[in-house]
């Protein structure tokens, strides 16, 4: 994985974020900011949106494969987690004040021995078929999950049967990310 973002960097990844999502409440035009070379690599990125109040999922998107510069991925995703996630309703402009917007900068996935699954370090994603499903190395830190947990409920996020990592043709891939989010969770803020 490259080197860890500069805090300047994440500082300006995030406040991105929140400009792509203010921009479209106001329907404002949005222009993507100069970037340092770190955020003009290509790189997978996840956004997540959370309720401040509860710490509530409000919205999560992002791009695996590093196709774009990292900050344009940021943007986009960061948009889509607010009005796309078709798991919420899109954002709505008095929300966003209560919003914490946290970053997931992913390595590139690759195959992995299931003994060599770290829990809290890898994510994961599982392959079968037509069916994906990816589950960021936090979430099973937020859980309490062990291994077999993290593969069961991946396997389950891409519509699989939740033993599916177990059989032939299962695909498993890891990666990890660097996580951090606005001041308001200082274990990962900026």
């Amino acid at each position: 994985m490259p080197r860890e973002l500069a805090i300047e960097h994440r500082r300006q990844l995030l406040a991105t974020a929140r400009s792509a999502i203010t921009s479209r409440l106001t329907g404002e035009a949005f222009r993507i900011p100069d970037a340092p070379p770190p955020l003009r690599e290509p790189r997978g990125a996840f956004v997540s949106l959370h309720a401040k109040a509860s710490h509530a999922l409000r919205g999560c998107i992002g791009y695996v494969e590093p196709t774009l510069p990292l900050i344009d991925v940021v943007a986009r995703v960061a948009e889509s987690a607010a009005f796309e996630d078709p798991r919420f309703p899109p954002l709505v402009a008095r929300e966003l004040p209560g919003i914490h917007i946290e970053i997931s900068v992913l390595s590139v996935p690759e195959e992995i021995r299931l003994e060599d699954i770290e829990v809290g370090v890898h994510g994961l994603i599982v392959e079968r078929g037509p069916r994906r499903g990816l589950l960021l190395p936090q979430v099973a830190l937020e859980y309490g999950w062990g291994r077999e947990d993290l593969l069961d409920h991946t396997c389950r996020k891409a519509g699989l049967p939740a033993a599916a990592w177990r059989e032939p043709g299962t695909r498993v891939l890891a990666f990890s990310a660097e996580v951090f989010g606005e001041a308001t969770a200082p274990e990962h803020g900026v």
